[in-house]
């Protein structure tokens, strides 16, 4: 079968699987058949509406539930990419990102709806439509289609940007192809895995969930975010649902493992384990591995531009507790190449900046040729023709054996609970949006995971004053946890603040 459109796959999967459950949520269920037509008569519906437009963001701004991936699936069908939006997210920087992207049009409910009244981008609900009365032309969704190619965009995923605007990654049909090929090859998915997903739909992890309904005819368990603050329940919650497979970020599992809570509630189909997005230590993986002998654990490592993850590691013996997991080997298909401040290929054991190139990169930044061209280079070590590679900023070397160590971040880019945050965007807000502080700057203590600020400023202000001025703006995610006044902070020769030195200070602090 010739891959152009993750649509014909999920097409073939919905009419093999008619009957089976595709999606769960709480006590709601929906079949591959019913999920297909749903989507199918929204995607008639959008195409009504955008009239000949095509490969168009069309964003959502919907809780993570059944109706969300009706919606995914619809805009699919209508021959445009989805832009998920967190309904958590403060309305100004809500407002940001539309600004930015520009979609052609909104998916939201009704209690929702107000939350654009003032936008330029029109906004419908989903929960105006009655699906039993809703037509469709299965023959118009699939000509329309058929003009699509492999490279179109297939979502779009905000990311954390400098100047207080996030950045939007464009990820393409082909990508996330190259990416289930990779991982089938090395896992061998079957379609009888049941996805316990946790992640929020703004996490490509939840679009690689979606594929692996949408390919193999896996089954998702939707897990409420509420669950992640209660990990009694939400195991409970995984056994009950005889989740077999998780690809959850570390932070919760590490809190699963203090807890001692694999001691007392068991898992036994939980066949699979990834985790991505931050650094797992080793001590409290060790609790996972030690309690689930028959579970296969992998780490996977790569920023969203890459497609989900470009290297992964295996745990295929027990770790020793004072290392650290290795992020791997780079996947099928996919180079990774570190490169030394010399743009130079760097040797075993020598520390450079990890670099990726191959199909998986993402297309650039939706509407943002400046940030793309940044991130997106020509690779240095290629002299012969074009030839892009993403430049993650990560700081890693190779082992004698192969595998790859992550060290750190090379710039003010972080990974915290699972989302990746540019520090700057913080400073840029409070030096000149909210104007709190003169001067500041935002480091990442990455032994207890929390962002430290320093700043400068005419008079003391308090946690409480910065928390509650900062919520207006950032997910809670985003909010330092530490505020540090400082009559001046460290300037380097060139008169920019030495963020390595405070970097220094705050990791030292032990």
């Amino acid at each position: 079968m010739v891959k152009m459109h993750l649509l014909d796959f999920f097409d073939q999967t919905a009419k093999r699987k008619k009957g089976d459950v595709a999606v769960e949520h709480n006590e709601t269920c929906i079949t591959f058949e019913e999920l297909r037509i749903r989507a199918m008569k929204l995607g008639s519906c959008l195409i009504e509406k955008l009239g000949n437009q095509d490969c168009a963001p069309v964003a959502v701004f919907l809780p993570k539930e059944i109706e969300t991936i009706v919606a995914n699936l619809g805009i699919l069908y209508s021959a445009n990419s989805f832009m998920n939006l967190d309904i958590k997210t403060p309305k100004k920087r809500i407002d940001n990102i539309i600004a930015s992207v520009r979609p052609a049009l909104i998916i939201t409910e009704s209690r929702y709806i107000k939350c654009f009244a003032d936008t330029s981008v029109p906004a419908i609900s989903i929960d105006d439509y009655d699906w039993n009365d809703m037509p469709y032309d299965e023959g118009a969704l699939l000509t329309r289609r058929r003009r699509c190619i492999d490279t179109d965009p297939f979502c779009l995923i905000n990311t954390s940007g400098s100047t207080g605007t996030p950045k939007c990654v464009v990820l393409n049909h082909r990508s996330f192809f190259d990416f289930m090929d990779a991982s089938n090859e090395r896992f061998h998915f079957d379609g009888t895995e049941i996805i316990g997903s946790l992640s929020p739909v703004v996490f490509d992890i939840y679009d690689f969930e979606l594929c692996m309904m949408m390919m193999y005819g896996s089954r998702i368990i939707l897990l409420d975010a509420m669950l992640a603050a209660f990990p009694a329940k939400l195991l409970e919650k995984v056994a009950d649902s005889r989740v077999s497979f998780i690809f959850w970020v570390p932070s919760i599992m590490v809190s699963i493992a203090n807890m001692n809570l694999l001691e007392r509630i068991a898992l036994p189909n939980l066949k699979l384990v990834w985790f991505a997005g931050e650094v797992f230590p080793t001590k409290q993986f060790l609790a996972w591995y030690d309690r689930l002998p028959d579970t296969v654990f992998a780490n996977l490592y790569g920023p969203i531009e890459i497609t989900l993850d470009c290297t992964y590691y295996l745990v295929e013996e027990r770790p020793p507790e004072s290392e650290p997991l290795p992020i791997g080997i780079p996947y099928y298909n996919t180079d990774v190449i570190i490169i030394n401040e010399k743009d130079e290929r760097c040797g075993i054991g020598e520390e450079g900046e990890l670099c990726v190139r191959g199909t998986s990169l993402a297309m650039g930044y939706y509407n943002n040729p400046e940030k793309t061209r940044e991130s997106f280079v020509q690779n240095p070590l290629n002299h012969s023709y074009p030839e892009l590679i993403y430049r993650t900023g990560d700081v890693v070397f190779i082992r004698d054996d192969g595998n790859i160590m992550f060290v750190g971040r090379k710039d003010s880019l972080i990974k915290h609970m699972g989302y990746r945050i540019e520090l700057g965007e913080i400073e840029h807000v409070l030096e000149n949006q909210l104007k709190l502080v003169k001067y500041c700057c935002a480091v990442y203590r990455y032994s207890k995971k929390e962002i430290v600020l320093f700043y400068e400023a005419e008079k003391d202000i308090s946690d409480k004053e910065f928390r509650l001025a900062l919520s207006k703006v950032f997910p809670t995610y985003m909010i330092p946890s530490v505020y540090i006044k400082t009559d001046e902070l460290p300037r380097n020769t060139n008169g920019k603040i030495d963020r390595l030195t405070l970097k220094e200070k705050v990791n030292a602090e032990e």
